[in-house]
């Protein structure tokens, strides 16, 4: 954040509702009761995940003027909200597949890492009077970890019904990514 810039209502009401999605999407990631099937893993640390996007695209629907943003908050709304409709349909016939100690340990070591990553990026974001911009420059890395979260779960024997998910949220994301990138360049220029 600037330190010189002093931040409107809005930034500040818009800044302390997405802080407190973070604050519960990490608290959920974090204590999501694991066990020796990566694809149950994996889809209980994605859930509360994919409700922090939606959650935050909410927010910035709430805010926001940018048709083009407005679109890509709905989008992100719709996929997402139809791949936690999807995860939680195939859970308990993964809940089946388990996985060895050892790929269980490097999978979450990974993940551990991957999270890490992306809460201190979308944590330590650069706020400004710009919400439209602190609303992408907080979504690319929540993106980029859902996408790096799914290509290690592809390392893994995982359910074959957790495939397609994944190859989706891979697919999407890093449209949004794209998209986002795009537009935020548009907007900061």
């Amino acid at each position: 954040m600037n330190c010189n810039e002093k931040l409107s209502d809005v930034t500040k009401a818009y800044m302390m509702e997405f802080y407190r999605i973070l604050d519960k999407m990490i608290i959920g990631m974090e204590t999501a009761e694991l066990n020796h099937s990566i694809s149950h893993n994996f889809i209980a640390q994605m859930i509360p995940h994919h409700l922090a996007a939606i959650r935050m695209s909410e927010n910035i629907l709430r805010y926001t003027t940018s048709l083009p943003l407005q679109a890509i908050a709905r989008n992100i709304i719709q996929s997402q909200t139809k791949s936690i409709e999807n995860m939680r349909e195939i859970l308990p016939r993964c809940l089946c597949l388990t996985s060895c100690q050892q790929d269980v340990e490097r999978y979450q070591r990974r993940v551990s890492q991957i999270m890490e990553t992306m809460f201190d990026e979308m944590g330590n974001s650069r706020v400004t009077n710009q919400i439209n911009a602190d609303f992408m420059r907080e979504m690319i890395p929540h993106h980029e970890g859902a996408i790096a979260m799914s290509e290690n779960a592809l390392r893994y024997t995982i359910c074959p019904e957790l495939k397609p998910i994944l190859q989706s949220i891979i697919t999407s994301q890093k449209r949004g990514v794209r998209e986002m990138k795009a537009l935020l360049c548009r907007v900061q220029c």
